[in-house]
This record gives structure tokens, C-alpha cells and sequence, in this order.
């Protein structure tokens, strides 16, 4: 139309539009656009497969609302399968959604929310494994501790392990302490790090749902000036914000990996600065609503309680502590006297008497153990019989080569033997560096030879050096004295 106005010619200006010349006089006739001239189909191109069983079908959904058309459409197969097949499915599919549309249950309104600022902050934990970060080649599987003010989106991160009660003090502080104010509402979900299920008599009659705040959350809450407020139980959708910005912020980590070209990093603590990094470049772009919530929040004006449990624990005959219904070996020279227990997040720390004794990774969960050879080998190496049927004696397999030299030991020697010829081998790894004692056993191994405790020995120590003989030198003591004098001759000649 617009190159007919220009010219008049029809012809010319159908085909400058890509189209015949009738079609073109068609449209300039009528003075409207394709797009204006098409009329929705109302009617069926083919006969409706579900006719006759629609009535029936619309009976079950009015009973049972939630019922999905997969599960009627099976149900059909099976009780006429020669009337209908498969590839019926996504007609029905789109009948049933129609009549959920225009017919079916009202659905639940969900409402908009207008934060105000300063107000209330939103704390989660969601995984972060999909990144697939390794450390020191090493997988890390890990989650993150997400802090939000829902009316600037600023945000916080820190590394974690767990939904623990560590990892959420540690999460919440470092933004508080990062912001320098606090606002006036900290919101969680119902996580175990905040909440705990009620008891009978703590719960109210027809409150069948509700959760209690737990003691060391509301310290928190209280050195930190915050009051403590959970979402609803199922109710993910009141912690929105920080749900949304979860998805947002692991697909910019995401991205930032791809830039940087390898997802390994030489520490925890360098993996966290990295993610540290990505959030002070997004929240610059949050400042001005930031400033805003900073201006009404107020100044928070207390130390940074310590990221770690104090626990006071006795060490049993079995030279084990028992710390968060985990087991932990310690030196047996401290069996029977009560250690000191420092639970951070991700590790653990033994103190007696105020005096630092070692530290090891903190199990997650329950009922695990965590035994370190090194610390009974000693005993056991007297007492070999207490081997086989040792409660912890999975823990005793320091890697893959030594269990497959176990193995290999049990295949060729009667059990007591191969039992004594496998704890001298972690004698040995204990007196002397693991790693060597561990290369014997693969060279070993590859040989197809039965990793003896005297072969392996024989491998792992050292050649003796030989001390060379040296021959002590005859000084002639004349010859310093020719020296001095030649030195005084010269200097007279000069002073003269």
C-alpha cells in the first residue's frame, strides 16, 4: 500500500511486496492488512476422539480437580485399548487444560508485596554442586549461604557445607558486618539451622504446623538486634526474593566460570573471594536504593561473635570423642580426660587444658566416624586380633591402594596373617610418610606382588649415605707471617 500511494502501479507495487498482482488489488480494494483479514478457525478439522467419554472424563476431574490428563488418558488405554492410542494423548491434554481454564476450581492468587526499605532481610541456603568447582582437583560439592534485603536486592554469599546453625550465623554475619547496620527483620524458612518441630505441649491446639525458634537462633537474633521471623511451613513463596535472586545469582556464577576458563581453585578461601568479587560488581548497581535502606537501618554497634561451638567432651577408652552424634579419633594419650571442642562449620579444633591438640574435617550428618590411623596404630599393632571385627575399620583404608593391598593380602594368607601383614603396613605409613608407604604398595601392585610389611619397608627407607673420608690439610703457619711482613715493608715505603 505504502508503494502504491507512491506510484499508483498496482502491478509494481505487488511485486515489491512479494506478491501477485490479483492478490495485491485484492488488499488495496479492501483497504486492510493480511493480518487484519484473518479470522479464527471456531471449527474442528477432524471428529473429536473424546466425544462420547467426555462427560465421564469431566465427572472424574470435578471429583478429583488435581487429576492429570496423562493419568486419564492411561486409564482409557487400558480400559478400551482398541479405541484409542497413543498419539491421542495431546489432544486430550489440550481438552483438559481448556476445561481447567473455563470450568475447573479456582486456583490460589499469589500477591505482590511492596518492601519497605530497611525493613527485613531474607536468608537461605540453596546447593551449589551443579557448578561442579573442584579444589586442588578435588570435587567440592558445597552449598551457599544467600543473604538479601528484599527492597535493594543487594546481596551476600558465603561458602558452606551444611544448613547448619554454623553455617547461618556465619552467612548473617559477615553481611550484617559487611553493611555496618542491621534491619529490623530477619527472615528465614523453616530450615533446622532455625527452627525446630514443637512438642505436644509446646504446640498450640489446631496449630498442627507450627515451628519454634531455636535457642542459639534467637541469640543470634538478640547480640545482633534483629527479630526472627520464618515463612509459613510450605510456603516457599514468602521468601521470594531470595529464591529469585538464588536462580539469578548461581546463573551468573555460571557464567563468570565460563569466562574464567576452569572451575578449580587453589582453596576454599580463594573460591569465596572470587564469589565476593562477582557481588561487589552486581551491587554496585543496586547503590542507590542500598543508600536508601542504609539511611534507615540502624548501626550496628557489636563484636562479631565467634564462627565456632565451644563443647566440653571426654574422650573414651577407645581414644574417641563423640561431637554432633559424629566420632572423631583423638591421640590416645588423651584418653580419659576431658578435651575442649571447637565446632566451626567445616572442621573441628581439640584443645586440653587450653593447649591446641589437632584439627579434622567436620563429618555432616549423623552416625558417621572419622578415624585416624595414626592415632591407635600403636595399639593395634599389639593387639592384631582386635582387627577384623573393629567397629571403625573402613576408616583404617587411608585410600584406595591400601584397600586393594588388603585385599590382596586376605586373598593369599589366612586372616590373622594377612590382618598382621596389613597393620604393620600402617605402622609403617605412620612412622614414616604416608604418600611413600602408599607409592610401594602401587609399585607392588603392578608387579602383581603380595605387598609383604618387610617388602614394603625395603621400598620406602632410604639408601644409607656414605660419609666420605676427608683428609685434614697441613697449614703452615710460616706462611701468614711472610704476609704480614711483606704488608708492613710496603707501608713504611709509603709513609716515608
Amino acid at each position: 500500500m505504502e508503494e502504491y500511494g507512491k506510484h499508483g502501479k498496482v502491478e509494481l507495487a505487488g511485486v515489491r511486496a512479494g506478491m501477485g498482482r490479483k492478490t495485491a488489488a485484492k488488499y488495496i480494494e479492501l483497504g486492510e492488512l493480511p493480518s487484519a483479514l484473518a479470522q479464527p478457525r471456531v471449527w474442528r478439522t477432524r471428529a473429536d476422539p473424546f466425544e462420547e467419554v467426555w462427560p465421564g472424563l469431566v465427572r472424574q476431574l470435578e471429583v478429583a480437580p488435581e487429576l492429570e490428563a496423562k493419568t486419564l488418558f492411561e486409564d482409557l488405554l487400558e480400559r478400551e485399548p482398541d479405541r484409542f492410542s497413543a498419539g491421542q494423548l495431546r489432544t486430550l491434554q489440550r481438552r483438559v487444560k481448556r476445561w481447567r481454564a473455563q470450568e475447573g476450581p479456582e486456583k490460589r492468587v499469589f500477591f505482590s508485596q511492596c518492601h519497605r526499605p530497611g525493613e527485613a532481610a531474607q536468608t537461605d541456603f540453596t546447593r551449589a554442586s551443579e557448578f561442579g568447582i573442584t579444589i586442588d582437583g578435588e570435587a567440592f560439592p558445597h552449598m551457599l549461604c544467600h543473604f538479601v534485603l528484599p527492597y535493594s536486592n543487594w546481596e551476600w554469599a558465603t561458602v558452606c557445607h551444611s544448613e547448619s546453625m554454623s553455617a547461618l550465623q556465619r552467612g548473617v554475619q559477615a553481611a550484617v558486618f559487611r553493611m555496618g547496620r542491621v534491619p529490623e527483620w530477619h527472615q528465614t524458612d523453616n530450615s533446622t539451622a532455625a527452627t525446630h518441630k514443637l512438642s505436644k505441649s509446646e504446640r498450640q491446639l489446631g496449630d498442627a504446623q507450627t515451628r519454634g525458634f531455636n535457642d542459639d537462633y534467637l541469640a543470634l537474633m538478640r547480640h545482633l538486634g534483629m527479630k526472627p521471623r520464618t515463612t509459613q511451613v510450605g510456603e516457599k513463596e514468602q521468601n521470594g526474593d531470595v529464591e529469585v535472586l538464588n536462580g539469578a545469582f548461581k546463573r551468573r556464577v555460571h557464567q563468570h566460570l565460563l569466562l574464567r576458563g576452569s572451575r578449580d581453585f587453589a582453596s576454599v578461601q580463594e573460591y569465596e573471594r572470587w564469589l565476593h568479587k562477582i557481588l561487589e560488581k552486581v551491587n554496585r548497581s543496586r547503590s542507590r536504593r542500598y543508600a536508601e535502606e542504609l539511611d534507615v537501618m540502624r548501626e550496628l554497634r557489636v563484636d562479631r561473635l565467634s564462627d565456632h561451638k565451644d563443647l566440653d567432651v571426654r574422650v573414651t577408652s577407645w581414644s574417641t570423642i563423640r561431637v554432633k552424634r559424629n566420632t572423631y579419633s583423638v591421640p590416645s594419650r588423651l584418653m580419659r580426660e576431658r578435651v575442649n571442642v571447637w565446632v566451626y562449620e567445616g572442621h573441628l579444633e581439640v584443645y586440653h587444658a587450653g593447649v591446641y591438640q589437632l584439627s579434622c574435617e567436620r563429618l555432616q550428618g549423623e552416625g558417621g566416624s572419622r578415624i585416624n590411623h595414626r592415632h591407635i596404630i600403636w595399639s593395634l599393632v599389639r593387639k592384631p586380633g582386635a582387627f577384623e571385627r573393629y567397629r571403625y575399620r573402613e576408616d583404617l583404608f587411608p585410600s584406595l591402594t591400601f584397600r586393594k593391598s588388603y585385599d590382596a593380602l586376605r586373598a593369599s594368607l589366612p586372616v590373622r596373617k594377612a590382618d598382621v601383614q596389613y597393620l604393620r603396613i600402617l605402622h609403617l605409613a605412620a612412622k614414616t610418610l604416608e604418600s611413600e608407604v602408599e607409592f610401594a604398595l602401587q609399585k607392588l601392585l603392578s608387579r602383581a606382588e603380595l605387598p609383604f610389611a618387610e617388602r614394603v619397608k625395603e621400598l620406602v627407607t632410604p639408601d644409607k649415605c656414605v660419609v666420605p673420608e676427608l683428609t685434614m690439610p697441613v697449614i703452615d703457619l710460616g706462611d701468614y707471617d711472610k704476609l704480614l711482613s711483606a704488608e708492613t715493608s710496603r707501608l713504611a715505603e709509603v709513609m716515608s
